[in-house]
């Protein structure tokens, strides 16, 4: 792999992890400004993944980031259709959503840019024969 290949898959893996980390900021400071029941807890799990998987991005190497890549694209995808779901047609237990709640915006919208840089690095981390 070339000097730039190498560039654009450590940039891609940075970024993926700010994505990870900042999706799983964001579910741990809703818990803490007060969402709890059943939706707190699935944020703490949400938090917990979300930090895993923004670590193992940086650490993980070879087939090992590989999976991290797809596993953190299909992490993100679930996130936010469940935001959406839950502001649309809500979800089971009575779980629902609205535009005005703490971060839901925001949320949207890093988790959308989330799927893209996802899907970005998915694709160049599963091209190339050696991932650094």
């Amino acid at each position: 792999m070339t000097e730039s290949g190498h560039g654009l898959i450590r940039t891609m893996r940075i970024l993926s992890a700010i994505v990870l980390f900042a999706i799983g900021a964001i579910h741990l400071f809703l818990v803490f400004d007060g969402v709890g029941g059943l939706l707190g807890v699935l944020f703490i799990l949400n938090a917990i993944a979300g930090i895993i998987l923004a670590i193992a991005m940086l650490a993980a190497r070879g087939r090992l980031l590989k999976l991290t890549t797809i596993l953190s694209l299909l992490f993100i995808i679930a996130s936010l259709l469940a935001l959406l779901l839950a502001l649309s047609v809500g979800l089971p237990f009575g779980i629902t959503e609205t535009w005005s709640f703490t971060l839901v915006p925001q949320t949207v919208v890093i988790e959308a840019i989330g799927v893209v840089v996802l899907a970005i690095t998915s694709a160049v981390a599963l091209r190339t024969r050696r991932v650094a």
